[in-house]
Formats: structure tokens, sequence, C-alpha cells
């Protein structure tokens, strides 16, 4: 008996370490564009969760720790130096996913949410000017044909992408006189059944640990069930010898 209920207990054990696993902080960008020119305004908030002790967040920049504990990290101003990855953890969360923020120079520049999307995913484009100046007569490109044009400066939205979306894009348009074009970017449509879209390595260690935890409880289950019947089997009724009592002979 005690050899089975011990591996349930260190399932269970890891069980929980695995739940304490998935508490993974996120790091979120406001505005949600991952690409922006000097002198744009950021603010990364850091989702996680927080103890009654410590309410503090750990921010690292390109895996340097900086000194700033609020949850919410507000770069204004941006300077291409503040370019890179940003992560963050809490008292209970742990260390998050990496995001990109790319800080660059110049009149024009096509806004981006992420690289990578999958089929059907909504894919947003900005063409943005320094200093947020009024740009006219604006055309997006993709692989170098005009896509979509706005006489007055407008997003543009792909609301289901496909493989043919893919590719390299950027944009155009009148900044007061200036016929200024943007640099390219390119974006990839990805498969969803791709190993990258599949669950995190913690989502399937957790699936395997239910199974097994499922498989040693009813292993047990049977076991005692086997004992139990063993007992009946073995069991004999007691034999009685009676003898008269001299008044009975």
């Amino acid at each position: 008996m005690w050899q089975l209920i011990l591996p349930t207990a260190l399932v269970l054990t890891a069980f929980s370490g695995v739940r304490a696993g998935l508490q993974k902080a996120v790091v979120i960008l406001d505005p949600e564009w991952v690409r922006v020119l000097e002198e744009d305004n950021v603010t990364l908030r850091c989702q996680g969760t927080f103890s009654p002790e410590d309410n503090s967040t750990k921010w690292f920049h390109n895996q340097s720790l900086i000194s700033h504990q609020d949850a919410n990290y507000f770069i204004k101003s941006a300077r291409v130096n503040n370019s890179g990855t940003y992560r963050c953890k809490t008292a209970l969360s742990t260390l998050s996913d990496p995001v990109q923020l790319d800080v660059h120079i110049g009149w024009l520049l096509l806004q981006t949410t992420k690289w990578l999307f999958q089929e059907g995913d909504s894919i947003q484009l900005r063409c943005h000017s320094w200093k947020n100046k009024p740009v006219n007569k604006v055309t997006y490109l993709h692989n170098g044909k005009g896509k979509k044009y706005f006489h007055k400066n407008s997003e543009y939205c792909i609301p289901k992408a496909t493989y043919n979306d893919s590719g390299s894009y950027f944009c155009r348009g009148l900044i007061g006189q200036k016929n200024i074009s943007s640099a390219s970017i390119h974006i990839s449509i990805g498969d969803p059944m791709s190993p990258s879209s599949f669950p995190p390595w913690h989502q399937i260690t957790f699936c395997l640990l239910i199974g097994l935890l499922f498989a040693i409880d009813t292993m047990l289950y049977f076991s005692m069930q086997r004992g139990l019947q063993s007992s009946v089997a073995d069991y004999e009724e007691p034999k009685f010898h009676w003898s008269k009592e001299p008044q009975d002979k």
C-alpha cells in the first residue's frame, strides 16, 4: 500500500509545482506597436500576480535589471538606446516572455503589432510620422505593389491573414510637399498547426501528470480490491468438535 501511496504523493507535489509554474508575467505595450519613432512615448505594462507583502515589479532591459519597480514602465521621448527586449516578473509570477521594442530615426515609419501572425489573424498596420505630423495621400504597398490608398492618413487592416499576405510592406505619403517613403518590413504568416503554435511545455507536462495521477489512483484501487478478495479467499471457517456433556451420555 505504501509503495503506491508514496508515488502518488510525489506526483501531487510535482503537480503543485507545475501549477505554480503556470503563473507567468506578461508584458503589454501601450500603444501596442513594436516599432516606434524617436520622441514617441511608450508604456510597458507588467501583468502578474502580486503578494500582499510585495507589490513591486522587476524589469529587465536586454537581460539587465533596471531600477524601476512599478508595474507600468513609462518611456518618455524614446531614443534608439531604448530599443531591445523587455521582460518583467512579480513576487508570485515567473519571468515573462521577452517583448521586442524597436526605436527608429526618420520621418515616416510603418508600424506593426508583431512580426509573425497566424492564418486568420487580423493584421494592423500604421503609417506613422515623426511627432505625428500630418500625412496625406498615403499608400500601403505589399511586395512593391499598392494595396491600399487613403487621401488622409489611416491605419490599414487585413481582417483575416492568409499565406498570400506574407512578404515585404512599406508606406509612402506627403508630409507637407515632401513625398516620403518608410523603410520596408517583413511580415510572416505561420501555420496554426506548426510546432510554435503547440501548447507550451508546462501545459503538456500538466496533462501528462494528470494522466499519471489517474493511472496510479486506478492501480491503487484495483490493488486494494485484489487485497480484499485475497483476504476473503484465504479465510477458512473454523471447525468445531462438539463433545457431549456427561449428563447427555
